[in-house]
């Protein structure tokens, strides 16, 4: 029997991706041990977080700003936009640094086994942030589908394809997708620079 501060702690633990019921114990019980105030730090981290940290209006990528520091960048490429499932793709491909356009953050893949539909995800703004692009842009836009090597991922890919085929008739833009180069049920986030390069390189 735990007491029920601890359990709770467990349980919350246990709600993070990839932590099992014994690693979510050990954690618990490394703050039980920390003579180091561990516990207080971090949760003065998460409520920092989650008062700070908001969604980007126009790619969705998390930041501390309305617009993102890359969205807002003048750097940037405006003729081509990345579309991936979830901000830590976008990490991946800025530290491999093989990207100079700008980024559009669905919120996940279509997977109808966990219950996420089309209509779950950010397919609208896509398309409203793609025509805001071709607007802006003297020549074609490239939307590289850089969804996750897997089914779902697939799936989500294809529906993006269909949702933008008027403005692909039109020649306005053209859609590509992430060649060869990554294992088929890959994550993106835990791929290497190499990897991602010869993706990034040889898409189509």
């Amino acid at each position: 029997m735990l007491p029920r501060s601890v359990e709770k702690v467990i349980e919350e633990f246990g709600r993070l991706p990839g932590i099992g019921p014994k690693t979510a114990a050990r954690m618990a019980y490394h703050y039980i041990r920390s003579s180091n105030k561990d516990a207080s730090k971090l949760a003065d981290a998460l409520n920092e977080m989650e008062g700070s940290i908001v969604f980007c209006e126009k790619c969705f990528n998390v930041s501390e700003r309305n617009v993102c520091d890359i969205c807002s960048s003048k750097l940037r490429s405006y003729d081509k936009i990345c579309v991936v499932e979830e901000p830590l793709d976008v990490v991946a491909f800025e530290k491999a640094g093989i990207f100079e356009g700008v980024y559009f953050v669905l919120g996940g893949v279509i997977s109808p086994a966990d219950g996420i539909g089309a209509e779950e995800l950010r397919f609208p703004q896509l398309k409203k942030r793609v025509e805001e692009l071709v607007k802006l842009a003297e020549t074609e836009i490239e939307v590289i589908l850089a969804t996750n090597p897997s089914l779902e991922g697939e799936a989500t890919a294809s529906y993006a394809q269909d949702l933008m085929k008027e403005l692909t008739d039109a020649g306005k833009i053209k859609i590509s997708r992430l060649a060869m180069g990554l294992p088929t049920g890959a994550d993106l986030e835990y791929a290497d620079r190499l990897t991602l390069k010869r993706a990034m390189e040889g898409r189509g």
